[in-house]
Order: structure tokens, then sequence, then C-alpha cells
């Protein structure tokens, strides 16, 4: 901070005496400054954190309305789920690259994570991308990444699956596996960032409050579904059960109502398509001190867009059409 200067003694009333000039010069100098606290003012960081992106309509929503939202809103580092974005279900190499050109820094994934193995060596290679932590040693992909922002801060991103009714895949404890991350992740790094691909809102709020303090950003994903409970813990964790999703609301979680409700109604094996109605991208803003990872602020974001012309494009390869919504 600039100091300000004065003379002690001085006064008003030096004008009065005979030699002004030479009374100041002789004064004791004092410099005032302004408290210690305020010389560093500590970086906020602001981490915009979106829903499962799902399909093509997930997709375009994403590439129309992030790259405006992220220079409003002054985001310093965007993460996404993206295990719905190919056809609904999955996600290849060349959809990994796209949603990274539209200004998603790094992809989380859940259970649809080994959909399409052409992602394999993608999950091997970059460090913009990773895997459910708990899921076990052999798996691919990393269990967690650390990625630098423009202003040089380092923030640790990863990801974990929850065990209640999640069927497709067989992780170990979430608990366990979130300290191992923890203890793992370098201590210079002071800013986390953690996705609960889980279907049990008990599940995600006991992990939110088993990681409260040591997480600066935990948020929820899989349902689709997005909640109002964005709150910071008491630790200082911003938390949110679920973001929504990236995609089409004018449906069953993402897919075709029509086909979903007659195959509730009638048990009788239908098509889930993609819907295409209502598309909103969704999720949470959090702002973070740099020097603590605390977070000062969380709220929801909902933007929403218009209908997609078509569920699926070339870059939808064999699309996941069966009879399963998550």
């Amino acid at each position: 901070m600039t100091g300000v200067c004065l003379r002690a003694g001085q006064r008003k009333g030096l004008s009065k005496v005979s030699n002004p000039k030479s009374a100041i010069q002789n004064l004791p100098l004092l410099v005032l400054r302004a408290p210690s606290h305020l010389d560093y003012l500590p970086l906020m960081l602001r981490i915009l954190c979106l829903g499962d992106v799902v399909g093509r309509p997930g997709r375009q929503i994403v590439h129309q309305k992030l790259p405006a939202l992220v220079r409003e809103r002054k985001v310093d580092l965007v993460v996404a789920n993206a295990e719905n974005i190919a056809g609904g279900s999955g996600i290849t190499a060349n959809l990994f690259n796209k949603i990274r050109s539209y200004g998603v820094d790094v992809v989380t994934l859940g259970d649809h994570i080994y959909r399409k193995p052409d992602i394999f060596p993608t999950l091997i290679g970059s460090e913009r991308v990773v895997r459910p932590a708990n899921f076990a040693r052999e798996a691919v992909g990393r269990p967690f990444t650390v990625v630098t922002t423009n202003s040089g801060i380092g923030v640790g991103v990863f990801s974990l699956m929850g065990r209640i009714f999640m069927h497709s895949q067989h992780a170990s404890d979430p608990f366990a596996g979130a300290n191992w991350v923890l203890d793992q992740m370098p201590a210079s790094v002071k800013v986390c960032v953690c996705d609960i691909h889980a279907e049990a809102t008990s599940e995600k709020i006991a992990l939110g409050h088993w990681m409260d303090g040591r997480v600066s950003v935990v948020f929820g994903t899989h349902t689709h579904v997005p909640t109002a409970d964005a709150k910071i813990l008491p630790g200082g964790t911003a938390y949110i059960t679920d973001l929504g999703m990236c995609g089409p609301y004018d449906s069953v979680l993402g897919r075709r109502k029509d086909r979903v409700v007659k195959f509730m109604s009638t048990n009788m094996p239908q098509h889930f398509e993609v819907a295409t109605g209502d598309v909103r991208l969704c999720g949470v803003l959090a702002e973070v001190d740099e020097t603590t990872g605390q977070a000062t602020h969380v709220e929801r974001i909902e933007v929403k867009g218009e209908n997609a012309d078509q569920a699926y494009d070339a870059d939808d390869k064999n699309p996941d059409k069966s009879h399963s919504i998550d």
C-alpha cells in the first residue's frame, strides 16, 4: 500500500511560523500505513460447474451459451460432467475434444464412462478428464487431476461414484475414496472440486459433510434434476445435491417422455431416444478464496435455450437407445 507522509507536529497554524518551510523540514518524519491485512487481497476464483451434458441438445446449448457466460461472470474454471454427451450415454474422444473447445476445462465422468471404448486413450493421456476415484486402482483413467487457471492457481478436481441404487458399477467406499484423494493431493493445492455422481440424495449430502472444510466445491450429478439446496456448509465448502443437466427438460431425465411413460405404464420395452424440447444449461457458480480454499459464495445457474432441431447427429455414433434413463 502507498504510505501517507506527515511531519510530526504539523498543524494548520504553520503559516504563522517565520520560516514554515525550514520548520517542516526539521520535524521528524512519520509514515502512516494502512493496516497490514489490507496489503494483500486474496484472489477470488470463480468456478462454474455444469450438470450432465445430455446428447446433442446438451452439447448445443453448452456450445451456444457457455462462452458468453464465462465472459460475463468472469469465470476462471469450468468443470462439466459429460458422461451422457454421446447419444445420451458415454463419451467419445471426438466429443471430449469438442466440449473442451467450447470452454470446458475439466470433464468428470460417472457410470457410463466406458460405454465408448475409443475414449480409453484419452482417459489415460489427458489431464483434463477424470474417472471416479473410488473405482479399482486398475480402472482406466486418472482418479484426480490438478490444473492451473489463467491466473496461475492450481485447482484439484476429482469425482466419486455413489453406491446406493447404482447398479452398473461396483465402486468401492466413496468416503474412503475421498480421503485417499485428499491425502494424495499436493499440499500446495488449496482449491479442490469434487463431483459426486450418485443416485441417493442422502449419500450425496453425507459425502458433502464428510468433505466439508477439505474441499472447496462439492456438487452432485447423475439424477439430471436440479436441487434447490445450494449453500456453503459450516466448514466453508460450497455444496449442492444435484446440478441438474445441460439438456432437454421437456423429457424424462433427458429422454423422450412418450417412450418412457409407455414403458412404465405397459412394461413393454421402448427405445429411449434423447428428447429435444426446453433445452437448458444448469449448474452452479462458486467463488473460492485461493489462499484458504474456502468458498465465499455459491449460486445456481440456469440458462434457457431453444428447442433442439434434432436429437442426434454424426457425432452420436451408435447412440444408446436402450430402456435406461440414467
